[in-house]
């Protein structure tokens, strides 16, 4: 679980990283960003190899103390997202200054608590640590106060998108909202547990055990939510790219004769820029550049495929071997110039449809009649 969540982490960071890259002043990307990064930084300080590594480096207590100031940070970041994402920007400028001034008092007394708490008192877990310690029992309630404070709110501002979006973002909306609820609600938990253990009494191991859970389960949640609209559309995209690779496949057949028919119709992709090349050769826009061309290639020999006195016939109506028929002996017209003059303004060979996709699918039922008639 352990190793799952942490790859979502940062699969989330290198997406968010990259879209950063394309919006570099986008403040709300850029908070979420920071947000991410401080989740993940965060995460390796929780599990024991990890703090006893960091300790041992920078002394005890230096662990704990370092991963709940990146918590502190993972959730004013958060905060900032919505405060940005805002219609007011002076606003929202001025309260994630207030923000920050709250989260930095809150960093700043759970430091002065390590500095003056006994070595011996922050060794162990949340579970583990004598809360009869005065500054164990601040540390733990001041960083949980603070959690639960900012996760509420920003769990409320989710639902408030959430309503306003529509999917698959108002479903990840939902998710990391309830993810976020579900983190406040055990952070509240947590500080009542703090209070009783402070004044001396014990809290039952299944009560302990159930705010973990809660922690654990709520977090893959918030995760998931953030990323899934990510995942989603990636998905989507990938089907596309599929989708036009098989159908710039299938149009080979029509495109190589009406390549032969009207040479000139067939776009060049050469560009000075060796970028605008490679981008060129990209899977959707040679599809798009193929079925431009095919197109313009059917539009070159239309004139031919009319029979003699008659009027305009749909070549769609035609069977398929009947329209690969046609659609070839208008070629070799064309290329000898034999047949009936060009009018003035030529006859298109697909009647014209409501959508592109339409457009396309004609084009494919008549390459695949050339393919079968081959």
């Amino acid at each position: 679980m352990a190793t799952v969540f942490l790859s979502g982490l940062v699969a989330a960071i290198v997406w968010k990283l990259y879209q950063l890259s394309k919006a570099p002043h986008d403040r709300c990307l850029r908070s979420v960003v920071l947000c991410l990064t401080s989740a993940a930084l965060s995460y390796p300080l929780a599990m024991p190899g990890g703090a006893t590594g960091f300790e041992t480096v920078a002394g005890h207590g230096a662990a704990k103390l370092m991963q709940n100031l990146l918590l502190i940070a993972t959730v004013y970041f958060l905060m900032c997202f919505y405060l940005y994402a805002s219609a007011d920007e002076r606003g929202a400028r001025r309260r994630a200054r207030i923000e920050a001034l709250v989260a930095a008092s809150v960093a700043a007394t759970v430091t002065c608590t390590v500095a003056t708490v006994p070595h011996h008192a922050l060794v162990g877990s949340f579970s583990s640590t004598d809360m009869t310690v005065p500054q164990a029992a601040i540390f733990y309630l001041v960083t949980g106060l603070y959690l639960m404070y900012a996760l509420a709110a920003a769990a409320y501002w989710t639902r408030r998108y959430a309503r306003l979006s529509g999917t698959p973002h108002s479903t990840g909306l939902w998710t990391a909202g309830a993810g976020m609820f579900g983190m406040a609600v055990a952070c509240a938990v947590r500080a009542v547990i703090v209070g009783v253990r402070w004044t001396g009494d014990t809290v039952p191991a299944p009560v302990m055990a159930a705010v973990a859970a809660v922690l654990v389960v709520s977090s893959v949640l918030f995760v998931f939510g953030i990323t899934y609209p990510g995942v989603r559309t990636r998905i989507s995209l990938c089907r596309l790219w599929f989708r036009h690779r098989r159908e710039y496949a299938r149009l080979e057949p029509l495109w190589k004769l009406m390549a032969e028919a009207a040479p000139h119709a067939v776009l060049s992709p050469d560009s000075a820029s060796a970028w605008e090349r490679g981008r060129a050769r990209g899977v959707h826009r040679r599809h798009h550049r193929r079925v431009v061309e095919c197109r313009d290639g059917l539009v070159e020999v239309s004139p031919y495929l009319v029979p003699r006195g008659e009027g305009p016939e749909p070549l769609r109506d035609d069977s398929a071997r009947r329209a690969a028929e046609r659609l070839r002996e208008a070629v070799r017209a064309h290329l000898d110039g034999s047949g009936r003059a060009a009018p003035e303004q030529p006859l298109a060979t697909i009647p014209r449809q409501r959508s592109r996709e339409a457009e396309v699918g004609e084009l494919l039922v008549l390459s695949d009649a050339l393919r079968v008639a081959n």
